[in-house]
């Protein structure tokens, strides 16, 4: 999976307008915009919530879609609403990143330097060499399969591929999902090859909480530095039993909180007149660094879209998605659980909502 020379060419991120209040504590909501086809937005919300959805699609929770910092169109499936919290899933990465930038910014973190990673402390270790920069653009090299598949009973070991995701969420690193994957040997030096890995992001986690506290402190931390500030007074983040964030999976937030997160990296990491993530960390994560083995596209800790729109997104297992539209200053945001085999149809949904505000 390849490492790619950052792609510089992207459009600029659109500014709050003048006239649109700032969702800290409400929403600004609006009709759609003139151009926009309503009629055509109704049938895809319909098509994923509707009285008789498409099969394909799994369950849908939730569909936002924010236009210009209003919120323009809005839909809950059977058991969900405006309150009800919803997993983030690998979502949760991009939060993350978000953490990491304030830290940087407050001189605590260096994404230079070596990574503070106790278990590579030795200069002749050759995971010395990676650096936090490294780990934000899933560069490290370290030897980790993601793979969700769960063996059959009976099946040889032989026969499938050891998913390290699984055995650090549920198995053998469940107490301390950072220190299972710091244990990991490595398979390639240092920014030489892509590989999409949970664990490197617990080991960001680990990282931040030894700047930041654990458990209650960390919690505070995350609401004085990031969720407050932007009225995300839903986020919920949970902590493994070493106390440190689990920063690949697991944050429970309410779609509108989903769409405040989003609309914070569209505007460029400010709020209101405060700058909560520095402008600089947010152009950095859109910009292409990788492409996997999917053709998919990946920055740091965020995934890009080469779609000419400048799309950029964070994405979490069963398709959870915030997308960032900067030409159509858009947010849209779909959380659901929706089979990976099935990932094709929610795929080609959300790109033709998003279309209908080009």
């Amino acid at each position: 999976m390849a490492i790619l020379e950052p792609s510089t060419d992207v459009p600029p991120l659109p500014g709050q307008p003048t006239d649109v209040a700032w969702p800290t504590e409400e929403w600004p909501t609006g009709p759609l915009p003139d151009g926009v086809d309503a009629d055509r937005v109704e049938r895809l919300l319909d098509d994923a919530f509707g009285f008789d959805p498409d099969p394909g699609f799994g369950e849908s929770h939730a569909t936002l879609v924010v236009k210009g910092g209003r919120l323009v169109a809005e839909r809950y499936g059977s058991g969900s609403d405006a309150s009800t919290p919803l997993l983030s899933w690998s979502m949760a990465k991009s939060v993350l990143h978000a953490l990491v930038g304030i830290l940087v910014d407050q001189g605590k973190l260096d994404p230079g330097a070596p990574a503070s990673v106790s278990e590579w402390s030795d200069p002749s270790d050759p995971r010395y060499r990676i650096t936090l920069d490294h780990l934000l653009r899933m560069a490290d090299g370290l030897d980790f399969n993601e793979s969700y598949d769960i063996p059959e009973p009976g099946t040889e070991a032989d026969e499938v591929e050891w998913s390290h995701a699984i055995d650090m969420l549920f198995g053998a690193g469940v107490d301390d999902h950072g220190a299972y994957t710091a244990a990991r040997p490595p398979a390639y030096p240092p920014g030489t090859v892509f590989n999409y890995s949970s664990g490197t992001s617990n080991i960001v986690a680990r990282i931040v909480c030894d700047r930041i506290g654990r458990n209650g402190e960390a919690d505070a931390w995350m609401r004085a530095n990031l969720f407050g500030p932007i009225g995300m007074r839903s986020a919920t983040p949970s902590f493994d039993t070493s106390g440190t964030f689990v920063g690949s999976s697991y944050l429970h937030a309410t779609a509108r909180d989903w769409a405040r997160f989003g609309l914070l990296y569209l505007r460029g990491g400010r709020w209101a007149g405060r700058q909560v993530v520095p402008s600089s960390w947010v152009e950095q994560c859109r910009l292409t660094r990788a492409v996997d083995s999917d053709g998919a596209h990946y920055g740091t800790h965020w995934w890009t879209a080469e779609d000419g729109r400048g799309t950029f997104f964070a994405s979490g297992y069963e398709f959870q998605r915030v997308v960032c539209v900067p030409t159509s200053d858009l947010v849209v945001v779909r959380l659901g659980k929706t089979p990976e085999d099935s990932y094709d149809k929610p795929k080609a949904w959300l790109e033709e909502l998003i279309a209908a505000f080009d």
